[in-house]
């Protein structure tokens, strides 16, 4: 025979020894204090109760610091490569002439201070005093844009000329 009507939980809850009417504690049931707070309450830094819910809705990024930390501080984004690096790839960054390898890096910083077996011709933007003599004991060179031009242009910007200096006195 099929039953045609269940009773309802909330009436089998009531009887003898039945203290808590299926909310497992009797202080469950009293006000929302077996809650945990409402909302994303109870998710900060030890947050070992909602911390698999947050990573499933936000991934791993919700914890800890991220982004800029200080408005003074900047990235630095020059580009920069090592000798040991370009000697590695050769045949990448350069083309072998009679003199030797000429390599073009100009947007690059050379770094390094390591041996040269190869005469490297490098074109760059800058280069490290190691770097520069590591090429120079190979036998090669490291050509850098002119900088003097820019430093003199300054210098008398700023250096007050002859006539007003006379002018003054």
């Amino acid at each position: 025979m099929i039953k045609t009507h269940k009773r309802k939980k909330s009436s089998r809850m009531h009887g003898r020894k039945m203290g808590t009417h299926g909310t497992g504690c009797r202080k469950n049931k009293r006000g929302s204090g077996q809650r945990g707070g409402i909302g994303m309450a109870g998710s900060g830094k030890r947050a070992d109760q909602k911390k698999t819910l947050i990573t499933k809705l936000y991934g791993n990024d919700y914890f800890g610091k991220q982004g800029i930390t200080s408005r003074g501080t900047k990235k630095d984004k020059r580009k920069r490569m090592t000798l040991m690096d370009i000697e590695r790839n050769l045949d990448c960054f350069g083309k072998k002439t009679a003199k030797g390898w000429e390599i073009n890096l100009e947007e690059y910083k050379i770094l390094g201070n390591d041996k040269v077996s190869e005469k490297l011709i490098i074109t760059a933007k800058e280069a490290s005093k190691s770097a520069i003599e590591s090429v120079k004991k190979a036998g090669g060179d490291i050509i850098l844009p002119k900088r003097e031009v820019i430093k003199e242009k300054v210098k008398e910007k700023s250096a007050p000329s002859k006539e007003k200096r006379e002018k003054a006195e």
